[in-house]
């Protein structure tokens, strides 16, 4: 008798346990399936979607390599004259170690995450890290106008806000002078 509930409190835990974890998954959760995701977009539908961070799918013809190092996948077929191919995927010499070997992707389909943005009259996305490529974002870059003369070790404000700055005004309330000016004339 005490091994049959010791067997039936066991099999009420397994249960619990099993029901958990189908209802924590995401997909179980949310009720949406991995196929019900946003689909990627074709190049040709890029430059509806400017300044987004979207999936694109693309077919890799070519990589190219310019002497400074930056790298083009060639995502236009090569009948297409230049002038006519509206979209392309870059990568920069400084992003080569984040990103590795492109030449692998050459003639593959290919899923891209990142920003679509305008370059030289053409759209594309930027590729810094080889995660975009598995539907990672982008490298964080900070903004460098924000962080101009800022160190770890100031005691300056990382961001040049002008609202946090007088411009030649003088701030009366912070002002000890007009203060103590305003406290002897009342008297």
């Amino acid at each position: 008798m005490k091994v049959n509930i010791f067997l039936r409190r066991s099999l009420r835990a397994a249960l619990l346990v099993v029901s958990f974890a189908l209802l924590t998954h995401p997909a179980h959760a949310t009720g949406h399936h991995k196929t019900a995701q946003r689909p990627c977009i074709s190049t040709d539908q890029a430059k509806q979607y400017a300044g987004k961070d979207v999936c694109v799918t693309a077919h890799v013809y070519d990589v190219v390599e310019l002497k400074d190092g930056t790298r083009f996948l060639d995502v236009c077929p090569l009948s297409m004259p230049d002038a006519e191919c509206r979209f392309l995927m870059l990568s920069l010499y400084a992003d080569h170690g984040e990103v590795g070997e492109l030449r692998r992707y050459q003639n593959q389909n290919v899923l891209v995450r990142g920003v679509i943005r305008p370059m030289h009259g053409r759209m594309g996305i930027m590729i810094s890290n080889a995660r975009q490529f598995t539907g990672g974002p982008e490298k964080f870059r900070p903004n460098p106008r924000l962080l101009r003369g800022f160190f770890g070790q100031s005691d300056s404000m990382p961001v040049s806000d002008p609202n946090l700055t007088a411009h030649g005004r003088q701030r009366s309330f912070m002002n000890r002078y007009l203060t103590e000016q305003h406290t002897t004339a009342a008297k």
